[in-house]
């Protein structure tokens, strides 16, 4: 099973299960995912410590090589003004 809000593996005889009024039923690892979700009503995308978030972040920096043709131009240094 998965935690229906960060994504992480739960382990057999561990977590919560929540059920909704409506039928839906939700498996949580921890108290703080339960807390997030359904006191808190935060999205898991936009929480920072979620696998979603995570696994996206190395995807953008997968993405996205160093671009080796940029080079930096050195600066001329400015000369100091006496008074």
């Amino acid at each position: 099973m998965r935690c229906s809000f960060c994504g992480e593996d739960i382990e057999r005889g561990t977590g919560f299960i929540y059920v909704k009024k409506d039928g839906k039923a939700l498996q949580f690892c921890s108290q703080k995912c339960k807390k997030n979700l359904i006191n808190l009503k935060r999205k898991n995308k936009k929480t920072q410590w979620t696998k979603y978030v995570r696994d996206k972040k190395t995807e953008s920096k997968e993405i996205k090589p160093k671009d080796i043709t940029t080079i930096k131009t050195k600066r001329p240094k400015r000369k100091k003004s006496k008074r």
